[in-house]
């Protein structure tokens, strides 16, 4: 008896061994791929968000494959339109830049023009002798490589995403007549409706934020034209794409009008970097909030605590799937938790007292 009880507790050690092993060998494998995993957790999401347009085009045309090509490029073209229209202004004001800079040095040098005057405004001149130029010139070299890297990775990032989008979308029905035939009939409706329901909630998620992007960008533009901005529409489109980035998008988008006001002028400037810090607080935390609850058909006060404990523990990932996240745990929820639990009924007034005891 002494021989076989510590049998089993041998047994049962070397099983909890076992399972803390595999555990920690799973999060080192979670940690050395966390970047490909974060890959595909992306192009999931906008696989999820395409397969609609994919599927109802397909009605049309009857090729799977061709469909998914058209969709793609659409998407592709658009957002090369809208870089297009952000860049090619922005390559001609640079050139410009380029060609006025040793004017622009001089006058600073000389406490004259803008930039010297608000130079010698912030006690600020002794940064623009030649000799401390030289210096920041030859600093600027430093992080280029790091710089190139960083542009080389994020290249690599957005290839990989749209790839594995366009795979996951081309091969969607596949892949799902095959999970359907591992389950039965009754799963297998179970996990359409699932799959119908998470896909709206993506699809309106995207939707949402979009129509934020547009409010952000509208107000941007009408502020910059009110002040006089050169190149207001340029920059209001800028932070507007910018904004879709959760957050930090909003940040970068007011970083980059703000400094366009201020080389207009430092009172343009100031209203802007109020502007944006006034916005910033009602798009947070009512903007956001309420489209984004009308979107996904969540209770605000959800939206916003999901945002914020995801933005918390997943950086910008969470962020950008907080909320279809939150969305989609409450599909399961509604699913797998039976009615009868999801609210239970409350008793009502004087119904314990006037129920007769047991046996009475």
């Amino acid at each position: 008896m002494s021989a076989a009880s510590d049998r089993s507790t041998a047994r049962r050690t070397l099983i909890v061994i076992g399972l803390v092993l595999a555990t920690v060998v799973g999060l080192a494998l979670v940690w050395a791929t966390r970047r490909v995993l974060v890959w595909a957790l992306v192009a999931v999401f906008f696989a999820v968000a395409l397969k609609p347009l994919v599927d109802r085009l397909e009605r049309r045309v009857r090729r799977r494959a061709l469909a998914t090509l058209l969709v793609f490029l659409a998407a592709f073209a658009l957002f090369a339109a809208v870089g297009a229209l952000i860049v090619v202004p922005l390559v001609d004001e640079v050139g410009r830049f380029a060609d006025r800079a040793p004017e622009l040095v001089r006058e600073a040098q000389a406490g004259q023009g803008p930039l010297g005057r608000l130079l010698e405004r912030f006690h600020l001149l002794r940064y623009a002798e030649p000799g401390q130029l030289r210096r920041f010139g030859a600093r600027l070299g430093d992080p280029t490589v790091g710089v190139v890297r960083s542009v080389a990775q994020a290249v690599a990032a957005l290839v990989t995403v749209v790839v594995l989008a366009y795979l996951m979308v081309l091969e969607a029905p596949k892949i799902v007549a095959a999970t359907l035939r591992l389950t039965g009939d009754g799963p297998a409706a179970r996990l359409r409706r699932i799959g119908r329901d998470s896909s709206r909630i993506v699809t309106g998620y995207l939707s949402g934020n979009l129509l934020i992007s547009v409010i952000c960008g509208g107000l941007t533009f009408v502020v910059l034209f009110l002040l006089g901005v050169p190149f207001a529409a340029v920059i209001a489109l800028t932070v507007a794409v910018f904004d879709l980035i959760p957050l930090v998008g909003a940040t970068l988008g007011a970083i980059a009008a703000t400094g366009a006001a201020f080389l207009h002028s430092p009172t343009a400037g100031i209203v802007v970097l109020v502007f944006f810090v006034v916005y910033q607080q009602v798009e947070n935390h009512l903007l956001q909030p309420v489209i984004m609850a009308r979107a996904v058909r969540l209770n605000p006060l959800t939206v916003l605590v999901s945002v914020l404990l995801s933005v918390e523990l997943a950086g910008l990932v969470g962020a950008l799937l907080a909320i279809p996240a939150a969305g989609i745990a409450q599909v399961l929820l509604r699913e797998y938790v039976p009615a009868g639990r999801q609210a239970l009924p409350q008793p009502a007034d004087g119904e314990a007292a006037e129920r007769p005891p047991a046996g009475g």
